[in-house]
């Protein structure tokens, strides 16, 4: 039989999509999911089939029950979640890629109590009347950090441009040229000023910038002096900056506005858990500053915001602007901002509660305890030919804050058997049932232990035994 014949046969016993929905095979799908999607799926299972047989891949037409097989396997994979739960074993503390901070359990709670009813978003209970969303946590951002005011928003840059746009638009912003920052890729401070609306004022120079520098440069026109925290980097050698306090007494004296971008959003002075300092919100305002502009989630551990807090006036010029509203946060960020900082009125037990906190400030015989359970688990799980060592390394904080300070941790690296390269078990670690995100180095996959929290060794040493053993 020629092979135009045996093709044509072939072809002609694939089943139409209409007998192949209706028959025995795929009822089970029929009933689970819409009739639109598994038509769908059936649909694309046959042509897949038919370009399968012409190019001569296959030489019969598969099964009913092949075809159906093929059908689930789309259905699970374009019905699954597409954002997971994610293990990650990188070191990276604030992990933008995976959704930097992981939120306290309060907090959590809160916004599954908050997300599956009504709640009091912008109702004044006590007087029935319509209230103002952010008065939810005004009142805890002004007992942790001193502001007489705060507002949140949906990011920092949001946070920055608000406030620039509200408070300084078709004014001079004067700033050192050593803080015209770019972080994230699409956040550089020269075009969020343009945006906002203000006059960028260069002052200084690269590596150094003195109060005279300011001065000389104010007139009629300024409206600020903005100073951009150097989270992401830092220079080093010859390097001068005024300090908040320093630069307030002039701005109090030209009568402009002094306003800090401080970034990742300290609440706490990291320097008592043994880490390097980082300067707090408080510590900002307490110097003078008029506005601060800080992150919700990064170092102060809470859901994705930005938070304007300094002197009242200010800040409700910025509630009170029109691009307010176009930026601000929905009732599962308050619920979950409000939570994170209430955990913060006890000093003591802070730490411990705020997973970021925890993970900054974990002590290093802890973190080797729980490399040890864990390289002793994948030992026993692991297939021959697979080297397993414990090893010490060095963490990172993330997130763009603290660039330069590195956190002893330890680490479990794997050697996969020959044949099998690190770069495709780190592959099948990510994609596995349960999603680890490791890091690759010198032919190993390497799990750093101390972004792998206490409740989560389990469940890694069962994706590393399935992504072992294929």
């Amino acid at each position: 039989m020629s092979d135009e014949k045996r093709d044509a046969g072939a072809l002609a016993r694939l089943p139409q999509v209409g007998a192949l929905m209706d028959g025995v095979a795929a009822a089970e799908l029929v009933a689970r999911h819409p009739r639109a999607l598994v038509k769908e799926a059936a649909r694309r299972a046959i042509d897949e089939a038919r370009k399968t047989l012409l190019g001569g891949e296959m030489a019969a037409a598969p099964s009913a029950e092949v075809l159906v097989a093929r059908m689930k396997e789309m259905l699970e994979g374009e019905l699954a979640p597409k954002l997971r739960a994610v293990i990650n074993a990188t070191g990276v503390i604030v992990h933008t890629g995976l959704g930097r901070a992981p939120l306290a359990g309060e907090a959590m709670e809160a916004v599954a109590r908050t997300a599956s009813g009504y709640c009091n978003l912008e109702i004044e209970l006590a007087e029935g009347r319509r209230g103002h969303r952010y008065e939810i946590v005004e009142d805890l951002i002004r007992m942790l950090t001193g502001a007489e005011a705060a507002e949140v928003v949906n990011n920092n840059a949001a946070a920055v441009m608000l406030a620039l746009r509200a408070l300084t638009a078709g004014r001079k912003v004067l700033v050192s040229r050593g803080q015209l920052i770019e972080i994230g890729g699409a956040f550089r401070l020269p075009d969020i000023m343009a945006e906002s609306g203000c006059k960028l004022v260069e002052v200084g120079t690269t590596n150094r910038t003195r109060l005279e520098d300011y001065e000389r440069a104010m007139d009629e026109e300024t409206a600020a002096v903005l100073v951009a925290h150097p989270s992401n980097y830092k220079i080093v050698g010859f390097h001068e900056e005024p300090g908040i306090a320093e630069l307030a007494e002039l701005t109090n004296r030209a009568h402009v506005l002094l306003i800090h971008d401080l970034g990742s959003g300290a609440l706490v002075d990291l320097a008592k858990y043994g880490v390097a300092h980082e300067p707090t919100v408080q510590e900002s305002l307490a110097d003078g500053a008029d506005a601060v502009c800080f992150s919700g989630d990064k170092l102060l551990g809470g859901p994705q915001a930005g938070i304007i807090a300094g002197r009242r006036e200010p800040v409700q010029i910025a509630r009170r602007h029109p691009m307010a509203r176009a930026m601000r946060v929905d009732k599962m960020c308050l619920a979950a901002l409000e939570a994170t900082l209430r955990l913060y009125l006890d000093e003591e037990s802070v730490a411990e509660r705020v997973p970021v906190l925890r993970a900054i400030s974990a002590p290093l015989p802890e973190i080797r305890e729980r490399a040890g359970r864990a390289y002793e688990a994948i030992m026993s799980v692991a297939p021959a030919g697979a080297m397993i060592k414990i090893d010490d390394e060095t963490a990172r904080v993330g997130g763009g804050a603290m660039p330069e300070y590195d956190l002893p941790s330890v680490v479990v690296k794997i050697w996969p058997p020959e044949g099998l390269g690190a770069e495709e078990v780190a592959r099948r670690l990510r994609t596995g049932r349960t999603s680890v995100y490791p890091r690759v180095a010198e032919g190993a996959v390497v799990l750093d232990m101390r972004t792998v929290g206490e409740g989560e060794i389990g469940a890694l040493v069962e994706a590393v035994a399935a992504a072992l053993h294929g």
